[in-house]
Formats: C-alpha cells, structure tokens, sequence
C-alpha cells in the first residue's frame, strides 16, 4: 500500500463550500477506467507510535488482501477535509463516524457504501483530571474550558454538546469551547491545564494505562462527569458517487469481511467504532436524519448542505 498527502487541501467550513485542489478530473477519471487502479483511501491521522500497528495500514492491508487492488492512504487533516475530499472525486472511499457521515450523505454528493448501526451504549464521555473539583456536569460554569476534537466529530463534539445542552449548558455561554484539532491532542490539553473538561469517545478511557499515545493517562487518573446518548449510525464507509462499479462491488463484498472479530486487534479504535453490531450495505439516507436534529443543538444545519 502506499500513503500520500492530498496536496492544496481546502478545508470545508460547515455549511459553506470551498473548492479543493489537487488531481485534475481528467485523472480521475482516467483512474475510474483503469480496472487495476488503486482503491484510494483517505483518512485523517490516527496514532503515531512507531511500536504499534497502524489501524489505518492494518485496513489498507486486509481490504487489499479481499480485493486483489493496492489500497493508496490519502492523508487528510481532519473530517470535514475527508467530506470535500469525496465529493470533488480525488479519493473513492472514507471511513466515518455518523455525524460526518450524516453531513456528507446531505450534501447529495456522497454515497453510503455501508454502515453500521450504533448499539445504546453511550457514545461520548467528558472527562477531567482525578484532582479536578469538577465533580458533575452541573459544576461547569462559563470560566470552565471544554475541549472538543473537531467541529464534524460525532463523539468529539456532536454528541458531548448535546449532552451538554440537555444539562442545561450552552456553547460559549455557559462554558468556553476549544477545539483541539484531534481526540489526542485534547487530551494533550487537559493533560498540560490548557482545558479543565476532554469531551472525547468513551472507547479512549478503555485504553488507560495501556501506553497507547492516543490515551496518555494511567488508570486512575481522569475520571468522568458524564456520558452522552448512543447514536443510531455508529461508523460508515463513505464513497464518491463517481466510484467505479467494479470498484464498488469489490468494497461491498470485502468490507464486511474485513471488520470481523479475526482482524479485531489489527483495527483497533476502526473496530471498536463499530459497536458490534451488522453492516449494512447501500443503507438507505434516512437512518441519518436523527444526526440532523442533534446538529441543530450545536446550530449546524446538515440537513441540506451543498
């Protein structure tokens, strides 16, 4: 497999389009006709420790292994990056978690090539050092700073800020929002006193005192003061709608094969997002609407974006 950055990268500001630089069409397209091109692939990163296995390499690995094509890793640098990606043709697939796949199936650009449903376990925690005297939700006031990991993450921030709102605490008035950039580098924040709160998946937590860089803390030493709701979407594999059909009749067969107890260790957080539970191949757009309505908590309308 082979990784690249995706050059001149715009960034898509929610509820605005940008235009996205990077390969002509006529490339792509020339890509599309090509029954060995490679499957292209872009994600956001996802861990840095040389010692482990990349998650990220591990799923280009196995869906290579099930279809027989190289699998080309586009680096991007965050969710909403993948999204534009997608919908200006430069990568055929991505994998997202449900708010930002909500939010590109809207777009009525983007196709869901499979998902899988999310279980009632909750999604999101927020958490603070063990030595905070933040003991409850209720304890936040509007000095208290909340670390969110990106502005299209369902449990870095869609999720926590609706829990937040059904406590009664609203955006930049009741609390002061940061967005770190990623789930580590929140933590990063409320490791080093630049946050008091880390609102973040509850899948990190599992990973204290493991040495996993992702979760830098040891067992004991933060603690949550609240968790959010489950979601009806836990992750899909998103595709360009322009994506070869022989393309996607390889991923819809290999995907399910890949995420499959066997490979559970080599995915990692990938398997962990999916709770568990069945694929579920072409679903059908509307198991995102419930997405649209907790957007609209966090004023972000991904009911009909363009």
């Amino acid at each position: 497999m082979r990784p690249r950055a995706l050059p001149a990268l715009g960034l898509l500001a929610l509820g605005t389009t940008v235009l996205l630089a990077g390969c002509s069409s006529a490339s792509a397209d020339d890509a599309a006709a090509d029954p060995n091109a490679p499957i292209t692939f872009a994600t956001t990163p996802l861990g840095d420790d040389p010692g482990a296995e990349n998650p990220i390499e591990a799923f280009a690995g196995l869906v290579e292994a099930e279809t027989g094509r190289e699998v080309e890793i586009v680096d991007v640098p965050d969710y909403t990056a993948v999204v534009e990606a997608l919908r200006n043709h430069h990568v055929d697939i991505g994998f997202m978690s449900g708010f930002p796949s909500a939010l590109a199936v809207n777009t009525g650009e983007v196709d869901s090539l499979v998902a899988w449903p999310g279980n009632d376990d909750p999604v999101s925690t927020c958490l603070v050092l063990d030595d905070s005297p933040l003991t409850a939700l209720d304890d936040i006031t509007p000095d208290t700073v909340v670390a969110f990991a990106d502005p299209a993450s369902s449990s870095g921030y869609f999720m926590p800020v609706a829990m937040l709102h059904d406590a009664g605490l609203e955006k930049d008035t009741d609390y002061a929002a940061l967005f770190s950039g990623g789930h580590d580098m929140s933590f990063t924040a409320l490791k080093e006193g630049q946050a008091d709160v880390a609102c973040t998946s509850t899948i990190f937590p599992t990973m204290a005192g493991l040495g996993d860089p992702m979760f830098p803390f040891e067992k004991g030493e933060t603690r949550s003061i609240g968790e959010s709701d489950s979601m009806p979407v836990a992750v899909t594999v998103l595709a360009d709608q322009d994506l070869s059909d022989d393309k996607r009749d390889l991923l819809k067969q290999a995907l399910p094969k890949v995420f499959v107890e066997e490979n559970a260790d080599a995915l990692g957080a990938m398997f962990e997002a999916m709770q568990g539970t069945e694929p579920v191949v072409d679903p059908d757009p509307s198991i995102f609407q419930p997405f649209v309505d907790i957007a609209a908590v966090a004023d972000v309308d991904i009911s009909d974006l363009g």
